[in-house]
């Protein structure tokens, strides 16, 4: 596994009981806001994410919450604008669904922290997309391989991400100690 790997890991797995957003059961949990809210761990995974987007991107659009950090920062080292996008448009003030730009028309890059079944990434898009959005990647810095890589793919969705669960664990089988 990579040095980032390592960090990710080392910062931000927890052990316990957990319920995921998809409803499953989990005894293993990547929490985002530990390699988010360490600035040269943001940094870093930001400097990797871009380096998974695909030419012609002219947005990034971070999605609430956690994927909001990650494209902020992607957006200072990419020098791309970004918007940020809600779970659901507001009923008030400016009544969007993505704040910071107009989305209708570009071509979107969609991020996100961590996927497991995909359902608020598809959920996003698809609000996105009703507003024209031209949207064919989703970036992730992890992806729990429970099914969200193949949903994305139903919706049209490159789904592109730092890690899989299954790189993060086998980083760790290889050193016993670590984990």
């Amino acid at each position: 596994m990579s040095e980032l790997g390592d960090h990710i890991y080392d910062r931000a797995r927890l052990k316990g009981e957990f319920r995921l957003r998809s409803g499953a059961p989990s005894s293993e949990y990547f929490d985002k806001y530990l390699f988010e809210s360490d600035p040269r761990l943001l940094r870093e995974i930001a400097e990797a994410l871009v380096g998974l987007l695909p030419a012609g991107v002219e947005l990034l659009a971070g999605l609430e919450l956690g994927g909001v950090p990650l494209a902020v920062v992607a957006s200072q080292v990419s020098g791309l604008p970004t918007v940020f996008v809600r779970k659901a448009a507001k009923p008030y003030g400016t009544c969007r669904l993505a704040e910071g730009g107009e989305v209708g028309g570009r071509r979107i890059a969609v991020i996100e922290d961590v996927v497991t079944s995909g359902g608020q990434v598809i959920e996003s898009c698809r609000e996105l997309r009703s507003r024209e959005a031209d949207i064919a990647t989703a970036l992730c810095v992890i992806d729990r391989e429970a099914g969200g890589r193949e949903n994305l793919a139903d919706e049209g969705l490159d789904l592109r991400s730092l890690f899989t669960m299954s790189q993060l664990q086998e980083g760790r089988a290889a050193d016993p100690a670590r984990s």
